[in-house]
């Protein structure tokens, strides 16, 4: 071997941790990624169910149209919305036609309209009763303008409720079109649950989910689906019985019709067509865990949650869960699975109660939770919660209650930029091996670019390398209908007949694809020396900016700390989204301190102290309030997104005067306020090696991982593989490359064979590129 060469030495006889099922998906119906997405429903408001509580621009007739196109609009005696004598309890809206002439509605579906396909079979379906005279209705899919591309007719006979349905072939193909309904003559008919499915669904299902969608979901191959959330599992009310309650998942199981519509937290009807049963289902045929999160009896949005002492329903809820799960046919909630059909066990192993929970009062909650679940299914995997960010003192509160209560993991949430996961790489080093493993439960760069996929990939690796701490980990979120966007940069991008993944979605999809069972040793020498990441500067301006509270600020000083100078600045006001600009520029080095109140504005909201100001994309902030006034955090934005450094729970109240220090000591920023530390953190920074490297093998196959964030090529010998057939596997791109509908794939990838001779190949990772080696051994 030439002296001096960068080499990788593999030692496959050195076996380490156990990846077990590292990576995996995380499904939430955010972004009408289940209704108007990932469920293969086609009809939006089939039930007759939208309302203001949904959405204030939501009625109980959203999303339906006359013949012609306009919104359809009740009309006394013809045409209404009742629920004096509703399908059952818990759908208890429907649409009462009473008519002379025949009358036509359409519904339009999600984005612009239905996709209809040449040739393509459609399930319509629904439920009626007639009051007097049999009626007829006539079932059409039209394009946008009413041409006809598929009908039939069924006649609604019996005065009960009754469900009908007509298969219809569409006979062409258009991306705007419409369900109609033709009500013959002299009717009097009660309609509802109108709906209509494409028969070729996901493996065939019924209530299922869209084929192409699932087929994406299911080439990543992950090894779990985390679901249903997110937020909406504890935003909301606590009775199952509301409208606006917390997801509950007993709601979202036995028949379809009879499920009842939600408000969904994201600001939409979430008609629970796509339940905890059609989930566990779409895990099992994409060969995934299911991994379910429950609430735990309290609200952090709201602030509300049981009491200690009536918190057994909650508690029920999750032992049933797994009964549901797991439980034989002849239990309870198993004769429950076991008729939906399926008698078969769904092999839960994880259950996670709680999603980004902040707040003692969770906590206080949590250990009866996992003493009822460990004392009756002991093997139960429980992950307890960490919050939504990456330090500070709620990170802290729970991964001190997952210790003390010995939680097998904890689910931690961050999205930050790419700067912050390459400063980031040895985050998992110095967890402990022997406590709760951590689970990456919500994680992205800001930014579906190559930049932030590659940023990902390199902090894949450090999370490979850890797996003897980090158990679980999977990128958030998952879907995104274009036209419905709550939350960007997502995974997999879709409309109404298309998808595509991101590029972030090649990465996932690699890492999946690839991960191996197990880590194994190798050595590095000669490698190039690493690149210096420097932590960013904290010399810019200082301004205050509103957040939606009006703020006056009084006694503020500037400390320069090298030379021991102080300068005050002149009092001021801000309000709402003001900015006031009061100092041009800082040392490195100094201490601000301030009085201020909240004079008025939103309940909800505080203020910023922006500093290290060089524009709106890179500064730092000092956040008193933040999100519905729970935090004192700092954070940095750069690189077009922003990263929350550290939070603490703290609220600012209206008319208190407040006293605050903060102090910039190089990369060691401190605030206080009334004398208390709240917040303390060092700004990220590191080096960034030639490569991040990581080696793992699975059934006698050795894969050795490769990702170059430079702008220069690597070349290096790796040895220690098995004589014989490899393959190598490459992506590359520039930085800015993005996915889109008309360029679904601009990843460069290649799969190439390689001959491994005396156990050594030399490779090359483009810039800005990933590698993967599989060496396959002998033939």
């Amino acid at each position: 071997m030439t002296e001096n060469v960068p080499t990788i030495t593999v030692h496959p006889d050195q076996p380490g941790a156990d990846l077990g099922d590292l990576y995996g998906i995380f499904f939430e119906d955010l972004n009408h990624a289940a209704d108007g997405g990932l469920y293969a429903e086609m009809v939006q408001n089939r039930s007759f169910e939208f309302c203001m509580v949904d959405n204030p621009e939501y009625h109980a007739l959203t999303a339906w149209e006359t013949a012609q196109g306009t919104p359809l609009q009740p009309t006394p005696l013809t045409l209404r919305v009742l629920s004096d004598a509703p399908l059952n309890p818990t759908n208890q809206h429907y649409l009462q036609v009473d008519t002379h002439e025949p009358l036509t509605i359409r519904n339009h579906g999600y984005n612009q309209g239905m996709y209809f396909q040449n040739g393509a079979v459609y399930n319509f379906s629904v439920f009626a009763r007639k009051l007097y005279a049999p009626v007829t209705l006539t079932i059409a899919l039209t394009d946008e303008t009413g041409q006809v591309l598929a009908s039939g007719e069924t006649v609604i006979a019996a005065n009960d409720w009754r469900q009908y349905r007509v298969s219809l072939v569409s006979q062409a193909t258009t991306t705007t079109g419409r369900l109609q309904v033709t009500i013959s003559g002299n009717a009097h008919v009660s309609l509802d649950m109108i709906s209509l499915f494409p028969k070729d669904t996901f493996k065939g299902r019924a209530n299922g989910v869209r084929k192409d969608l699932g087929e994406k979901l299911a080439a990543l191959q992950p090894k779990f689906m985390r679901f249903p959330g997110g937020c909406l599992v504890h935003d909301g009310s606590l009775d199952p019985r509301d409208r606006d309650a917390s997801y509950r998942w007993k709601n979202s199981i036995g028949p379809v019709e009879a499920r009842p519509a939600r408000r969904n937290s994201w600001g939409y009807n979430q008609t629970l067509g796509l339940g905890y049963f059609e989930l566990f289902q779409l895990a099992e045929d994409i060969g995934a865990t299911p991994l379910p999160v429950l609430p735990g009896g309290w609200d952090p949005h709201h602030q509300w949650g049981a009491p200690l002492a009536e918190l057994q329903p909650f508690i029920d809820d999750a032992l049933d869960l797994i009964e549901f799960a797991n439980g034989a046919p002849d239990t309870e909630w198993g004769a429950q699975r076991a008729t939906m059909g399926h008698p078969a066990s769904f092999n839960l192993r994880y259950i996670a109660i709680g999603n980004e929970e902040v707040g003692q009062a969770f906590f206080d909650r949590y250990p009866q939770f996992h003493a009822q679940i460990k004392a009756r299914y002991p093997d139960m995997k429980i992950i307890n919660s960490a919050g939504p960010f990456a330090a500070g003192s709620e990170f802290d509160r729970g991964w001190t209650s997952a210790r003390k209560q010995h939680s097998d993991l904890v689910d931690e949430h961050y999205y930050c930029t790419p700067n912050w996961f390459l400063a980031n790489q040895h985050r998992y080093d110095t967890y402990d091996a022997h406590g709760p493993k951590a689970f990456l439960g919500e994680y992205a760069s800001w930014g579906n670019h190559w930049r932030n996929a590659l940023a990902e990939a390199s902090y894949m690796i450090g999370l490979e390398r850890n797996a003897d701490k980090v158990g679980l980990a999977c990128y958030a979120p998952l879907l995104s209908n274009v036209d419905y966007t709550n939350w960007s940069p997502d995974l997999i991008w879709f409309n109404q007949h298309q998808v595509y993944g991101s590029v972030n979605y090649d990465v996932q999809k690699l890492f999946m694809n690839w991960q191996g069972q197990r880590n194994i040793a190798h050595t590095e020498t000669n490698m190039p020396a690493a690149t210096l990441l420097p932590a960013a500067s904290t010399t810019g301006a200082v301004r205050w900016q509103g957040d939606g509270a009006d703020v006056a600020y009084s006694n503020m000083a500037y400390t320069d700390l090298l030379t021991e100078t102080t300068q005050h600045l002149a009092d001021g006001t801000v309000k709402e989204q003001d900015r006031a600009e009061v100092l041009a520029k800082t040392s490195g080095y100094f201490r601000l301190t301030f009085d201020f109140v909240k004079t008025g504005g939103r309940p909800d909201k505080g203020v910023h102290l922006d500093f290290g100001v060089e524009d709106d994309q890179h500064k730092f902030s000092w956040v008193l309030g933040g999100w519905q006034n729970q935090d004192a955090l700092i954070s940095q934005d750069d690189e077009g997104g922003n990263s929350c450094l550290t939070q603490s729970i703290w609220y600012v109240e209206q008319n208190l005067p407040y006293h605050c220090e903060l102090t910039v000591d190089g990369d060691h920023i401190t605030g206080k306020i009334n004398g208390h530390v709240f917040n303390d953190i060092r700004i990220p920074s590191g080096e960034i090696p030639p490569l991040y490297i990581n080696t793992t093998s699975i059934a006698g196959h050795v894969i050795v991982k490769l990702v170059n964030v430079q702008a220069d090529a690597q070349t290096v010998q790796v040895t220690g593989l098995p004589d014989g057939e490899a393959l190598v596997l490459t992506q590359h791109a520039d930085p800015t490359a993005q996915n889109s509908f008309a360029h679904p794939d601009t990843v460069t990838k290649a799969e190439t064979p390689l001959g491994v001779v005396n156990h050594t190949a030399s490779i090359t990772v483009p810039a800005y590129g990933i590698v993967f080696v599989v060496s396959r051994g002998e033939k």
